[in-house]
């Protein structure tokens, strides 16, 4: 019986996330660098908590740190993805490279995103309700670009603040759901093209290993095989459509009994269960302890 593993994104993370996360050497690690000994009540401070930096390498050691923690009592999963920086944790756990290697990329990426930023102040929306050509015609009228494909009519729209705001107000008038993400950037789109070649650069002098477990892809919707292979998927994922749809397709085909997600809130958990409602999938952000999250594991394998 098997089971897939995926790694959520920014823009849920919260100071009550994880509530059963012990302390642990990595969480130290992830403290050092971020230069806060208390993750929870950095959390609390919401401009702190929405600085990209911050909440790339704090999520990546936190997710990390759950992973280490939940892994000893788990059979090796049969899927592993992760979710635009979720993608990190998840190459990590897939062996291309340890988790201090991790917690530096996080770092390097936030950096190359942020430049770009500077330059183009930009932001991500989610819209929900509207197909996949009515949201090709907004963002064709607004300079928009689609960041992230969850499914039919479910869409993240990325742009610099004024492509975004016309693009809310076409999305609103069409009788869509909108919601502004808490991220400062238009990530996923070619707006971020110079933070991709700046990080393919630094990726270039890190040594990667193919992956251990099957890994998937979020940029190129495909399994990463070969270590130049998962090169290239992480430094393309920053620039290029986050097809998250396509992933579920990969991980689904996978024949997995159940799916966990590691990081802040339950929107992939939902996802999933929209779309494959047979195979039951949950958030470690729901439960109260890791021993409720590992038993509910097993009974889905039985």
């Amino acid at each position: 019986m098997s089971y897939a593993l995926v790694f959520s994104g920014q823009g849920m993370q919260h100071a009550a996330m994880l509530p059963w996360l012990q302390d642990s050497e990595l969480l130290g690690l992830t403290g050092q660098l971020l230069g806060r000994s208390d993750w929870r009540a950095s959390l609390a401070d919401e401009a702190w908590a929405q600085n990209n930096r911050h909440a790339q390498v704090l999520l990546t050691g936190l997710a990390l740190a759950a992973w280490q923690e939940l892994s000893p009592a788990l059979p090796s999963p049969a899927a592993v993805a992760g979710y635009s920086v979720g993608e990190l944790p998840a190459f990590a756990a897939a062996g291309v490279f340890d988790n201090a290697t991790a917690l530096g990329l996080a770092t390097q990426r936030a950096l190359a995103m942020d430049r770009c930023a500077q330059a183009q102040p930009g932001g991500l929306l989610a819209v929900t309700g509207l197909s996949d050509e009515h949201i090709a015609a907004i963002c064709a009228a607004s300079r928009a670009s689609l960041a992230i494909h969850n499914g039919d009519h479910a869409h993240v729209l990325g742009a610099p603040l004024a492509g975004l705001n016309t693009a809310q107000a076409l999305a609103l008038q069409a009788g869509a759901k909108c919601t502004r993400l808490k991220v400062g950037l238009a990530s996923h789109t070619p707006w971020m093209q110079a933070a991709s070649q700046a990080f393919d650069q630094h990726l270039s002098t890190v040594q990667l290993r193919p992956p251990s477990l099957p890994l998937f892809s979020n940029a190129q919707a495909e399994r990463v095989n070969k270590q130049e292979q998962a090169r290239q998927a992480l430094a393309m994922q920053i620039s290029g459509t986050v097809r998250w749809s396509a992933c579920m397709e990969q991980i689904h085909a996978r024949q997995v009994r159940c799916v966990l997600e590691l990081g802040p809130g339950a929107s992939l958990a939902r996802l999933w269960n929209q779309r494959y409602p047979e195979l039951p999938a949950r958030s470690a952000d729901e439960f109260r302890s890791a021993s409720a999250i590992i038993d509910w594991m097993h009974r889905c394998m039985e």
